[in-house]
């Protein structure tokens, strides 16, 4: 059955560095975050993502600088008990916070430092991470990553997922809770490495490439990579300017939705082109008005179906016809006056002969 409790989540970072302010300044450059009071107490500056506060800065002169997880869990006390009785030593003892939870550090039986939480609020939904979060958790030890996951399965109730072989590193555990991934374990010795384990959080980022410029340019250090790891996720580890250790987290997810990103610029151009098209569009406007001249072609239609004008022009022609009449008319009223007048000289002539016979 799944645990819906925040027993084994991830749930809060805090870094403990000797400059407070300038950790801010870094991570705000290159990861975006803000800062931000906590209202129980205004010293307190939270790490706020694009999610939410993640975590805070810590002034810590007398340690080395690094990130703390604090791991959730229904019972600080109990968990205390849990975790000396298997070889963990207590760093802080279990402490009320002003907000009504409770909280405690510890050192696994390696040396790894980490914290426990108790919320006395109800345990929300449990999400998958987003860009700014912390998105996995690794744990580098010096024993085989099998005993070291003995440890915490037995505290947070964690799963094995699976184990790979990765060569030089050796084993790589992959842990996780109700099916899902949390991080991995290694034996950090198999490749000499010398010195205490330690936790490192990875943090999802979009652009790990501009990430880490943005983490040169702020002082900090790459340590390894950037580099892909199995599942085509892509990683890099660095440092910020004061010493502490954190790391990045491509997603292979995010590594697909920045592909149709960039293949929208080939949509940018086209969009660009209905851009530039304005003047295209404006002449494809121009050309609806040129269809309309089709349209009006219709007219030839309508003359076709006004043919009957077209029936005009033999009224045009008949009046021609009328004329024809008239010129006819005319020439028969002047052909009488011809034929009256050659009447009139036959008679003429007529009337000479028969003088002439009378004369002869």
């Amino acid at each position: 059955m799944a645990d819906a409790t925040v027993r084994g989540r991830f749930v809060w970072h805090d870094l403990l560095t000797p400059n407070p302010a300038g950790a801010h300044e870094f991570y705000g450059k290159v990861l975006g975050w803000k800062k931000q009071a906590w209202d129980q107490d205004p010293s307190y500056q939270m790490f706020a993502a694009p999610s939410g506060p993640i975590g805070g800065a810590v002034d810590a002169r007398a340690v080395t600088p690094h990130w703390l997880p604090y791991i959730g869990t229904t019972d600080v006390d109990a968990t205390v008990e849990t975790a000396t009785g298997l070889g963990a030593r207590v760093l802080s003892a279990a402490e009320q916070l002003p907000n009504g939870g409770r909280y405690a550090t510890l050192a696994d039986p390696q040396g790894a430092s980490f914290g426990i939480h108790a919320s006395s609020a109800a345990a929300g939904p449990e999400t998958a991470p987003q860009s700014g979060d912390f998105s996995w958790h690794e744990l580098a030890t010096n024993v085989a990553p099998g005993v070291a996951f003995g440890f915490y399965a037995q505290l947070f109730g964690w799963d094995e997922i699976s184990q790979h072989d990765m060569g030089p590193m050796g084993m790589y555990l992959i842990f996780g809770r109700n099916g899902k991934q949390l991080g991995g374990m290694f034996d950090k010795g198999s490749e000499g490495k010398p010195g205490s384990a330690y936790w490192l959080g990875y943090v999802s980022v979009k652009d790990l490439e501009g990430t880490i410029e943005r983490a040169k340019t702020a002082r900090g250090s790459v340590l390894t990579g950037p580099m892909d790891v199995p599942g085509g996720d892509r990683i890099a580890q660095l440092m910020d300017p004061h010493g502490a250790f954190f790391a990045l987290h491509r997603p292979a997810a995010a590594a697909k939705a920045s592909k149709p990103a960039k293949a929208a610029a080939p949509p940018a151009a086209k969009a660009s082109k209905p851009v530039k098209a304005t003047a295209p569009p404006a002449a494809k406007a121009s050309q609806p008005a040129k269809a309309a001249a089709p349209k009006k072609a219709p007219a030839p239609k309508k003359s076709t179906r006004t043919k009957p004008t077209t029936k005009k022009k033999p009224a045009k022609k008949a009046a021609p016809k009328k004329k024809k009449p008239v010129a006819r008319k005319a020439a028969k009223r002047k052909s009488p006056a011809k034929k009256s007048t050659s009447r009139k000289t036959a008679k003429k002539a007529k009337g000479k002969a028969k003088t002439r016979k009378r004369g002869r």
